[in-house]
């Protein structure tokens, strides 16, 4: 015999208390379901909002004049005293620059232009709020992130999206480090803009658009303190290079595939006690697990620093202590060629010619 929710018995009236507070708890999951969408979308409205609203006064936008005509991008400040980042197709080669800070206009001029890394540092003699630097390695896949930036010359503003990838070359070219790719439109006037994580850190900086404008790259923001920290050491960027060229081994040894080639001739590989078919693992304090991972290793070393590296020769691991030269490949614009006629990628070596 089946039971139903009968009111007229006491077991009649206990199911169909159970049937109807089932019904309801139903119900309030399915609403609760529905609500959760929106509720998801307001929580990250609200923090969107709330990051925009910390950090957008010390973006600013930057003015200039180039051989094409008229340029406008933008910046953001890094120190108190009017020190600022931006992209070097901004501030790389304009002049008559300003920025546009608490409306009104100031001068500003450029404190470095750096081909390699994309990137120009600018200073406008005023006392300025400060955006936080943040770090990189902690973004993954989908990590949400926010830009503020100047499009079309309009007034700053928001954009969302989120981390798409970490890329180490585009369409077969490398690029000298990994770059951000973010799904995040930009327009023109946006270059230059601070990438930040939800806290509000700067984890990166636009550089280029990408498919249509639909979305972005960005370089993470140890780059740009890479090119601060020279020029506060030396005065000037001073890209380090070791000499060695490195392909991918047929077998993985200690998790690495990146087995040297060759040591240049002339270089500060050459009498170092490296020798081709080393296993590289460490370059200063960048692990290596595939050949192309030089390619960000070499970018932070640093002309005249000595620099550490370890490899697995005959089974043994072994460092040694390699006084860096000064990168011939210093004035290459940001993408190089990355790839040698060989299948080899260089350690801090000049992009061979096509």
């Amino acid at each position: 015999m089946s039971q139903r929710c009968d009111s007229r018995s006491s077991l009649g009236h206990s199911v169909a208390v159970g049937c109807r507070v089932a019904f309801l708890l139903g119900l309030t999951a399915s609403a609760l379901h529905a609500q959760l969408p929106d509720q998801s979308a307001s929580s990250i409205s609200r923090e969107v909002k709330d990051v925009f609203e910390r950090t957008c006064s010390a973006v600013v936008k930057i003015r200039g004049v180039d051989e094409h005509g008229e340029i406008s991008g933008t910046g953001f400040f890094i120190d108190p005293t009017g020190t600022l980042y931006t992209c070097y197709s901004v501030g790389g080669e304009a002049d008559n620059l300003t920025i546009e800070f608490k409306g009104k206009k100031y001068p500003a001029h450029p404190v470095v232009t750096d081909m390699r890394s994309g990137l120009a540092m600018l200073k406008a003699d005023l006392t300025t709020p400060v955006l936080p630097i943040g770090n990189s390695s902690q973004l993954e896949v989908a990590t949400p992130v926010v830009a503020i930036g100047y499009p079309l010359d309009l007034q700053e503003t928001p954009s969302f999206g989120m981390i798409a990838g970490f890329d180490k070359k585009y369409l077969g070219r490398y690029f000298h480090t990994t770059h951000l790719r973010v799904n995040m439109p930009t327009q023109r006037g946006e270059a230059g803009a601070p990438l930040l994580n939800l806290k509000g850190e700067v984890v990166g900086i636009v550089v280029s658009s990408l498919e249509n404008s639909s979305s972005c790259y960005a370089v993470p923001i140890e780059v740009a303190e890479k090119i601060r920290s020279d020029y506060v050491r030396f005065g000037e960027v001073r890209h380090g290079w070791v000499g060695v060229n490195v392909a991918e081994a047929a077998e993985p040894v200690e998790g690495s595939r990146a087995e040297m080639t060759d040591l240049l001739p002339d270089t500060p590989a050459a009498e170092s006690g490296l020798k081709p078919g080393d296993i590289l693992l460490q370059v200063g304090k960048k692990e290596v697990h595939q050949p192309e991972d030089v390619l960000d290793a070499s970018f932070f070393i640093t002309a005249g620093d000595t620099v550490p590296i370890t490899v697995i020769r005959d089974g043994k691991k072994m460092t040694f202590d390699v006084q860096a030269d000064v990168h011939p490949g210093s004035k290459r614009p940001p993408m190089a060629a990355g790839l040698d006629n060989h299948g080899a990628i260089p350690l801090s070596a000049p992009a061979p010619k096509e």
